[in-house]
């Protein structure tokens, strides 16, 4: 047998002749660059198909063979899903809010509205719902990841076996993009250490242009594309990240449709917006000024009266009371309603704008002739509107999650330039609660409709036809997905990358799509709710739901009962009480009973136990990280935009910070190392020469040391020691600063930072980026100007006593009145 026969036959046993059965079907010239196929979509991604040309010795009696392009099922939508945060279903003027909302309008008048959706009221739970199809529970987010805890329900860890929709809508062949707020990676795998599998790249996202976190400054935003920081604000006046975003997803649907504009896009869109803190631009602040002075309790009326016009509620339905925890508008003093409407335009017009810039994204698939074909789901909201910002609203919300109050005639010299780069404001529990009209309760309560009620509104022209539709079926964010799937025509996978999948929790809603059937019984018949132990059960019309113990504006710092054996339980006949406004728990104790059965076996199913409502003790708990167990951080040179979660943490304990440095002839300055900026954190630089450190408590107050004389050309090592008076969170202590073993500044302070220093800034070494501790002294980027040779942290014991929620019930004595 010669050579070219030999070659032959090794081919074709080896199999690279021929082209395996591997494909669902496959389109135009096999072989050719041009040739597409789909996939059965069971197994990603799809095994790699034979060699099918032919391999002789020589080019010429060869043939080549190019492996078809996958693509999705023919006449798959492409999909434009969208979500907004913190947003009852109150806020959107498409659902009888006050507040103009013309793309949602755009959706809903194109579509179909939807008035009995629903999240998990918190954010990084029905983020993690929305793109796994599957309960916030069985993918690891029970909470935020910055609570997260060591159980499989709450580690904040999306494991392999529950692929995203990203990732499966990828390996069938769609572009897939995500745009805005992340908060499903693990808040300890921020580093770009990696890994980044738990990274929107990792999940399915072929491209990602957003924040981290749960919030980020929209001026200054902690912003990543792909995996690497980037400060876009840079050199343009007036940056806003909500417009940015817009730009960015515009410009990516341009050029992908220039690139390949038969490819279907599944685009994620996800602003910041109305997330605290709210930071619209100055012009759309303006259109909203005095349109809140008639205050919450009319504007609850007004909303209720709209809902009932739209039929977004039923005509049946009661408004439910207004909380006797919550003051009446007429009972306010002048300068309380003053302030208190200031907050209600800011956050308007960030609701506004907002949907503004939403309204560019979907102009654009407009503008591409892309519209007819293309699914979008608009979302209002992650959660209820959110009471984060205490009872009486805040100028800096890192304050008030922490239960640090700012008096009214405080906020009010803040009156001019709320939103702005020198606020990050939210607004008080009253506005969150009537938001969230007809419903009681707000974001973080998941046992009532406050917390959990979203307005949704789907289009896609070439499909739904009942323009302007109602629906009412119950559904849940977990429902999302498996609409997705049936409406491309892609299966749930089986297995991905070789891991077996948790099956999809969700079940689709196309069902809802034809007029036929507007009236349908909802396929979804049962759903649990949790959160912090708050929780409830529908199944079939009912819903029984735990009564809060205690309201969510404590932050979880009152007093809570024994989780299992302590809750009272409320129930609501749901086909007749769409506000939840008549509990009837006494007259139908065996339906209670019933129900309250059906959560347990629910809740074991998805990984809700061990139910856990300590909120305090949930942040300050350990969790995996680069820093867990150590006490001792060395760092060399310029370092930059190493997150909080794996930077040293001084709080509650006492430090030492050490720097050895080399001073130029002619002097230095700049920063050595910082953690936080304008709205809290620390600073230790050298101005115009002098040793300084800058303890900044959440923009209330500042603490400085100073030293009297610029150093001198030459090595120097400067300290600052700071003993804790502990235990117990949010204490004073002494700081000292030194320089060659010599004390140059010494102060006691009364009090400092109790849990969290900062939530978008990052920790910095021989620069400082994003924004300054102290505005006063400098201006970013501030470089070291000399030689940093070695930067050492000494942190002691955490100081935390056993009284600590009642120390932080006494608010730390910090508020200035």
């Amino acid at each position: 047998m010669n050579s070219r026969k030999l070659l032959s036959a090794f081919l074709i046993s080896s199999g690279l002749c021929s082209v395996a059965a591997h494909a669902q079907t496959i389109s135009g010239t096999p072989g050719e660059p041009s040739a597409t196929q789909t996939i059965d979509g069971r197994y990603i991604p799809s095994p790699p198909l034979p060699f099918g040309g032919t391999i002789n010795l020589d080019a010429t009696t060869s043939k080549p063979y190019w492996p078809p392009t996958v693509v999705p099922p023919a006449g798959a939508p492409n999909v434009l899903l969208i979500m907004t945060d913190d947003a009852g279903y109150g806020v959107s003027g498409t659902f009888g809010g006050v507040i103009p909302t013309p793309a949602l309008d755009r959706v809903a008048n194109a579509g179909l509205r939807y008035t009995e959706f629903h999240s998990t009221a918190l954010c990084s739970p029905t983020r993690a719902a929305l793109i796994t199809g599957r309960n916030h529970h069985s993918v690891g987010f029970g909470v935020i990841t910055e609570q997260s805890t060591g159980y499989p329900g709450y580690d904040s860890v999306i494991g392999p076996e529950n692929a995203t929709v990203g990732e499966i809508l990828k390996d069938n062949g769609f572009s897939t993009s995500w745009f805005g707020k992340n908060h499903n990676t693990p808040s300890f795998q921020y580093s770009l250490s990696g890994p980044f599998d738990q990274w929107p790249v990792g999940m399915g996202f072929d491209y990602f242009y957003g924040f981290m976190g749960g919030e980020t400054d929209q001026w200054t935003p902690y912003l990543f594309k792909n995996t690497t920081q980037v400060f876009p604000w840079i050199g343009k006046p007036g940056y806003n990240l909500t417009t940015d975003l817009a730009d960015n997803a515009i410009d990516y649907l341009k050029q992908t449709n220039a690139s390949s504009p038969d490819k279907p896009f599944f685009l994620y869109y996800v602003p910041g917006g109305t997330h605290a803190p709210h930071q619209p631009t100055p012009e759309w602040i303006e259109k909203f000024k005095g349109k809140f002075d008639m205050g919450w309790n009319a504007m609850r009326d007004q909303i209720f009266a709209n809902q009932k016009r739209l039929g977004v509620i039923p005509a049946t339905t009661a408004l439910t009371p207004w909380p006797d925890s919550l003051p009446k508008w007429d009972t306010l003093s002048a300068d309380d309603k003053k302030m208190f409407a200031r907050q209600a335009e800011v956050y308007a017009a960030y609701v506004a704008y907002t949907d503004h810039e939403i309204g560019r994204v979907i102009q654009e698939v407009a503008d591409e002739g892309k519209l007819d074909n293309t699914l979008v789901i608009y979302i209002e909201g992650d959660n209820g509107t959110s009471a984060e910002g205490s009872t009486i609203g805040t100028p800096f919300d890192l304050a008030a999650i922490q239960g640090i109050n700012v008096p009214v005639k405080d906020q009010l010299k803040f009156y001019d330039v709320w939103g702005s780069s020198v606020t990050q404001p939210h607004m008080s529990v009253a506005w969150s609660w009537a938001f969230d009209t007809p419903f009681k309760w707000t974001k973080q309560v998941a046992s009532h409709f406050g917390g959990t009620r979203q307005g949704m509104a789907m289009a896609w022209p070439a499909r739904i036809k009942d323009a302007g539709g109602i629906r009412s079926q119950f559904h849940h964010m977990i429902d999302i997905v498996p609409t997705l799937l049936e409406a491309t025509g892609v299966q749930a996978p089986v297995m991905v990358k070789g891991i077996a999948q948790r099956p999809i929790e969700g079940v689709s809603m196309a069902y809802t799509w034809d007029k036929a059937n507007a009236n349908a019984p909802s396929t979804r018949t049962t759903q649990y709710f949790e959160m912090f132990g708050n929780r409830a059960i529908y199944h079939d019309g009912w819903i029984a739901a735990t009564t809060p113990p205690a309201p969510p504006w404590l932050m979880g710092l009152g007093q809570m009962p024994d989780v299992i054996n302590g809750y009272k339980w409320e129930l609501y006949n749901l086909t007749q009480d769409y506000s939840e406004s008549n509990d009837i728990a006494a007259q139908n104790p065996d339906k209670l009973r019933e129900l309250q059965e059906l959560f347990l076996v629910e809740a074991a199913k998805y990984n809700v136990f061990p139910l856990d409502n300590d909120v305090l003790k949930r942040i300050l708990a350990p969790r995996p990280s680069a820093t867990a167990g150590r006490d001792t951080f060395s760092y060399s040179g310029q370092v930059s935009g190493i997150p909080s979660s794996t930077a040293p943490d001084i709080l509650t304990k006492s430090y030492t910070i050490t720097a050895e440095v080399d001073v130029p002839a002619g002097g230095a300055e700049g920063m050595i190392a910082t953690l936080g900026g304008r709205f809290g954190g620390y600073g230790l630089y050298l101005l115009k020469g002098r040793p300084v450190f800058l303890y900044n408590l959440l923009a209330l107050e500042r603490f400085r040391w100073e030293g009297q004389d610029a150093l001198t050309p030459g090595k120097h090592s400067i300290v600052f020691d700071f003993t804790y008076d502990g235990p117990g969170a949010g204490k004073g202590g002494t700081g000292v600063l030194k320089v060659d073993d010599k004390e140059v500044a010494r102060q006691q302070i009364p009090h400092s930072t109790p849990f969290l220093a900062t939530i978008d800034e990052t920790f910095d070494v021989g620069i400082d980026t994003r924004s300054s501790v102290n505005d006063d002294d400098y201006q970013v980027p501030f470089a070291f100007t000399g030689t940093l040779d070695k930067v050492t942290f000494k942190l002691g014991p955490m100081q935390l006593g056993a009284n600590d929620q009642a120390i932080v019930r006494s608010k730390l004595a910090i508020a200035k009145d």
